[in-house]
Parts: structure tokens; sequence; C-alpha cells
């Protein structure tokens, strides 16, 4: 179904028009080597926040204050229990066969125990919620982020992290939904759900000495952990340096 594609056309047309404009975009005074589309990715990171002050967070904040706290957080336990086809499939290809039985379990108790992934009783049988993704995998497999990255509407991001967003729609459950209704309705609450666990990042970013700067070392130093684990002391103490004084 084509609506059911809408991640991999977006990923496409993005790397497409980085082909095309990608080399004029390039700033000479750019001083993370990790960022050389800088100038094009500032402009889609202003479009990303002006979608989030103007539409995201006013939605997000009528959702908090028309359904309750339990619901929200039965409407969030179901989406992260979507996630775990992806994390279970992922644990495969990275090797972690323990991993891989405890989130399998995880899946199936909170499936059925937690009516659908509405409660959360798996957590208390000792299966805490991981996160594992194909951008993470292929990290693990030694193929580099490539440059930074920000996609319209999905934010901060690298060529790495948004191939793999390819694979990652299909191991989306709602990929597999016929009815579009129910595919959109189910997409349209995720997105509202995800707006709302985003508020406080967002509020840091927004007050941050420069928000673009800021929400990329957030996202690459977490990538970074993803993938290798802590950064040695020295290296954190240089991030923090950086972005302290609000680099580009």
């Amino acid at each position: 179904m084509a609506h059911n594609g809408k991640r991999i056309a977006l990923t496409a047309l993005t790397l497409l028009s980085l082909t095309l404009f990608g080399c004029a975009a390039v700033p000479r005074a750019a001083r993370d080597p990790r960022d050389p589309w800088q100038r094009m990715n500032r402009v889609t990171f202003r479009f990303d926040m002006g979608f989030y002050d103007h539409i995201g967070t006013p939605v997000a904040r009528t959702y908090v204050r028309v359904v309750p706290h339990p619901i929200r957080t039965g409407i969030s336990n179901f989406f992260n229990n979507l996630t775990y086809p992806t994390v279970i499939v992922n644990d495969l290809l990275q090797g972690k066969m323990v991993d891989f039985a405890r989130d399998t379990g995880r899946l199936l108790v909170n499936t059925t125990l937690g009516f659908g992934g509405l409660f959360d009783p798996a957590v208390h049988l000792g299966m805490p919620r991981e996160r594992r993704d194909f951008g993470q995998t292929f990290g693990k497999w030694g193929i580099g982020t490539g440059p930074y990255l920000v996609l319209p509407f999905l934010g901060p991001s690298d060529v790495r992290d948004a191939i793999g967003l390819v694979p990652a729609e299909y191991t989306d459950p709602l990929h597999y939904v016929q009815n579009t209704w129910a595919d959109y309705g189910t997409r349209t609450v995720g997105i509202v759900d995800t707006d709302t666990r985003l508020q406080p990042t967002l509020h840091l970013i927004r007050h941050s000495l420069d928000p673009y700067s800021f929400a990329r070392h957030v996202y690459l130093a977490q990538r970074e952990f993803m993938v290798n684990g802590p950064p040695p002391a020295n290296s954190a103490a240089q991030e923090l340096k950086e972005l302290q004084g609000g680099g580009n």
C-alpha cells in the first residue's frame, strides 16, 4: 500500500535531494566535519522546529490536558510494544541471543497479559524495555554514520540511520494493516504520543544557546553511545565545551 511506504518515500526523496544539492550546501566555515551539509540541515531544522512550535506542541498540550494520565500511559505502552518486532529482529542481526529470548518473551507477555501492550507486566518480571534499530545494527557491523542529516518532520539523523528507516518500515506491524482508516488513525495517535514525550527535550533545545548545534550534539552522542558504549572522559569534556560555546 502506498501510504504504508511514506517513510521509504521520504527517505528516498531526502537522499535524492542531497545528491542534487549537497555540494552547493556545504558552508566554508563548517567546524564539525560530521556536518558538511549544515546549511541545508539548518533550513530543515528551522522547518521542523516551526512545525513543532505551531502544530506539534499545541496538539501535545491539548492531548495532555484532555486525556487522563493512566490512558496516556497505556497508549505509550501500546506503541512501545509495537516497536518490539524491530527490536527482536535487530537482536538477531547483532547476535544477541539472550536479549532475543528476553525481548521475545517481553513481546509475548505484554501482548497477552498486557492486553495488546496497554499494560507492561513484563517489566515486573525482569524484562526491561530495550531500544534497538537498524541504524544501530549497521553501526555494530562497522558501517560508518555518513554525514549528519536532518529529516523533514523526523528530525535529527545521519545517512546510516536514514537508510535504516527502510527495513524498519517492514518490521513495523502497522505496515501490514490493510484498513486505511485504522492505519492512519493509529499512526496519528502514535505521532501525538511521540510529540508529547518529546516536549521536555524540545524545551531544552529551544532554550539552548544554539538550538541546532545542541540538537546535533545530543543526537550524535546518543547514537554513538548506542553503538559503541560510553565515550572516553576527555571526549565527553570536549563535547560539553562545544555545547557551552554554541559551536557551528
